[in-house]
């Protein structure tokens, strides 16, 4: 079936069973195009508490959906493709952070949004690569231990000196195989352009950012700069959004590599098959969603 058939299917169907369709930057651009809201982590996981409806279709791997339904308990998640999932959230173990709280007196567990229910669970405070500066620099503690990613973490760290910093061998595959010596290429070849760096990779990279944030950060960034050209350092999905909002603008990626395959998994067929039966349903115990729920909810109160 053409997408275009795909696209009318799904839209008329979402209004007729009041369904929410939330998707990420980082999804196919024509699943991006039938979604509600579209947005990184943080973004999305405020839309999903803030709107009406009673029953979301989430359109991006599956810690999203499981924070969705850990914030939305009552709500309806639909996880659009339940083999998508984030390999990094599985980077850090109950263990290794039950052994590290034992270790360290006035300690946080800072646990990044990409993580497991259970992670979740045992964390002091949810963040994001929006939000994680921010609300770190307000925790009380001393000590962070700051979960799964370890880019992440050393950026963060490299913005609140004051803290100690202890990190996780946990990465993004995507933003750890951007190289600094693929991006200073293209910049030889394009000396005008601005290098936009997402916090997921490695700190050689970042150093040579112009900027330096979130996939909504990025987005913003581009579409309030005079400048004309950008060598972007984070998943090719962003590619979309920031071609709708400045379609005179030029955009360079460093490597044709930089894809998440698990947010490739999510098809229109998928998200059409999601709002008709609506399944798959995210559930997770109760007694897990009530104590991972403390972490997210404190991280919106302290990202205002």
């Amino acid at each position: 079936m053409e997408q275009t058939k795909w696209i009318e299917k799904i839209k008329k169907i979402k209004k007729e069973n009041h369904v929410l369709i939330l998707a990420h930057y980082y999804v196919d651009e024509m699943v991006q195009e039938v979604a509600d809201f579209v947005g990184d982590s943080y973004y999305l996981s405020q839309i999903a508490l803030k709107q009406k409806q009673n029953t979301i279709v989430f359109c991006g791997v599956r810690f999203m959906g499981e924070s969705a339904k850990i914030l939305n308990p009552h709500k309806k998640i639909i996880l659009v493709e339940t083999s998508a999932d984030c390999p990094m959230a599985h980077m850090v173990d109950v263990e290794k952070i039950k052994k590290t709280r034992k270790q360290y007196d006035d300690l946080a567990i800072v646990c990044y949004i990409n993580s497991t229910p259970e992670v979740k669970a045992l964390s002091d405070v949810c963040v994001t690569s929006s939000n994680a500066v921010t609300i770190t620099k307000q925790l009380k503690q001393k000590n962070i231990f700051f979960i799964p990613d370890e880019n992440l973490g050393r950026y963060v760290q490299s913005q609140v000196p004051e803290k100690n910093f202890i990190f996780n061998q946990g990465f993004c595959y995507v933003h750890k195989n951007i190289n600094k010596d693929q991006v200073l290429q293209i910049k030889s070849n394009i000396p005008e352009a601005k290098v936009l760096v997402h916090p997921e990779c490695t700190m050689d990279v970042l150093e040579i950012g112009d900027y330096i944030g979130s996939t909504s950060g990025i987005i913003r960034y581009v579409s309030e700069s005079k400048e004309q050209k950008f060598i972007i350092c984070t998943e090719q999905g962003i590619l979309h959004e920031l071609k709708k909002r400045n379609p005179d603008k030029e955009f360079f990626f460093v490597t044709p590599t930089s894809i998440c395959s698990d947010m490739k998994k999510i098809t229109l067929q998928k998200v059409y098959n999601a709002i008709q039966t609506l399944e798959p349903e995210i559930t997770l115990d109760h007694h897990l969603q009530e104590n991972a729920k403390n972490a997210l909810e404190k991280m919106h109160l302290l990202a205002k």
